[in-house]
């Protein structure tokens, strides 16, 4: 189901057009009222009145995260905070997160966009949706919310967690939609088939709405398999808005369709930064061009794919973009988390017996992503009493999980256990790659 005609079946040239405006009205925006793009716009030697073509998006300054970690907290926001009327906010390297908000229009915006997604995926009015993304300071359990009751579903607010009651409210409220991470859509076929409920016969789930983490066709194949659902892929981030800036359509399951009225999307080279050919892979760049608090120009994903230009049987005129083929850093997705090796070390080398070598063994048991943190301590500490051990590396668990929001398992080990480099050290092995 297409949600929003006008738009979504737009001719080119009409989104080409229409792009350029916005764009143009953004660039003038950010210029006047945040001083730090405006800095950078000088520095590349462009203004506003420079932007003619939707072409000359490429001569713009890029945007990192660690541009938005430099202005920390709101500082580059184009609007009076007195007209925010929401923040949301990710984990940052060094215990800065990340800050994005929104204004009321803001909000309306991105409840259309996941309501767009969520007709892309075959919801509509009178499905009963589980949400089970999180809530809180993650975009995306309130972005999924808003955009399910904009368009007309029940919403069920469960978010993640509490797997044997996340099954006894889909068999007692007639659950038809799931919206989650992948991996947790696995773990709750695993809890399923042990508690001896079939989805098939016990359940109305017919749709599944994941997003958070990459995931395999694979996984996607399982997915449909053990729940009996149609699993569709989506794609956002907060940096940009949350979910809701890509999804796949019901029709075809192949690539997810750009919301190109509201972001300008660029594949570049990511060593040079220059753009590569049509259909080439690359490092994923967007530029948003709706957005009233925080808009970004030219925002640097970190993630790898490529641009479908063919158009869809769907009859969505937008470009498509496949899975996520991977980063250009060193960012781990645990359970649909965002974990950077230096958060951990942040939190290691704040603590008194610790040593500066460290590493972090990623793998999955059945459905879901594990986190061991292997932690080398002092000798003198190592010979310390079980008991004070113990405790150090409980007081390890509780600090990341407090900085990252995602639990793992600590193990100390002795002084010069940890296989050192000459090079760049290893700081993680990921066995769900291997």
């Amino acid at each position: 189901m297409i949600w929003n005609e006008e738009y979504e079946t737009m001719p080119r040239a009409d989104l080409r057009a229409l792009q350029l405006e916005r764009l143009q009205e953004t660039v003038e925006r950010v210029y006047a009222r945040v001083p730090y793009y405006r800095q950078k716009m000088e520095e590349a030697g462009v203004t506003p009145a420079d932007i003619k073509g939707l072409d000359d998006l490429r001569r713009l300054p890029f945007t990192t995260k660690e541009d938005l970690r430099q202005n920390y907290p709101f500082g580059l926001f184009t609007v009076p905070l007195d007209r925010v009327v929401r923040v949301h906010a990710s984990s940052g390297t060094t215990g800065k997160p990340t800050v994005v908000g929104y204004t009321k229009r803001d909000i309306r915006t991105w409840a259309e966009l996941m309501s767009r997604t969520l007709a892309a995926a075959g919801v509509r009015r009178g499905d009963v949706v589980q949400n089970a993304y999180g809530y809180g300071l993650f975009t995306g359990g309130l972005g999924a919310h808003y955009g399910a009751e904009n368009l007309g579903a029940t919403v069920v607010p469960i978010s993640g967690g509490q797997t044997k009651r996340q099954i006894q409210i889909m068999r007692d409220f007639g659950s038809t939609v799931l919206l989650s991470t992948p991996s947790y859509a696995l773990n709750i076929a695993d809890v399923m088939a042990d508690l001896g409920v079939d989805p098939q016969k016990d359940l109305k789930l017919r749709v599944g709405v994941f997003g958070a983490e990459p995931w395999s066709e694979n996984m996607r194949e399982e997915i449909e398999r053990r729940l009996g659902i149609k699993a569709i892929d989506i794609y956002g981030l907060s940096e940009v808005i949350g979910p809701g800036v890509a999804a796949e359509c019901l029709e075809a399951q192949n690539g997810l369709h750009i919301f190109e009225d509201h972001f300008i999307p660029e594949i570049v080279d990511p060593t040079t930064l220059e753009p590569v050919a049509d259909g080439e892979a690359g490092e994923l760049v967007f530029t948003t061009i709706t957005k009233e608090a925080f808009p970004v120009i030219r925002y640097r994903t970190k993630d790898i794919c490529r641009l479908i230009t063919e158009p869809c049987v769907c009859g969505r005129s937008f470009v498509r973009m496949p899975k996520i083929t991977g980063r250009t850093d060193d960012m781990l997705i645990i359970r649909g988390v965002n974990v950077f090796p230096s958060q951990v070390e942040h939190v290691l080398m704040g603590i008194k017996g610790v040593e500066p070598h460290y590493q972090i063994v990623v793998d999955r048991q059945g459905t879901m992503d594990t986190m061991e943190v292997q932690v080398e301590v002092s000798e003198a500490v190592f010979s310390d009493e079980i008991k004070h051990l113990e405790r150090l590396a409980q007081q390890i668990q509780r600090d990341i999980k407090d900085l990252l929001g995602v639990s793992c398992t600590v193990r100390l080990v002795e002084p010069k256990s940890i296989q050192r480099s000459e090079g760049k050290a290893k700081r993680v092995i990921d066995k769900r790659q291997l």
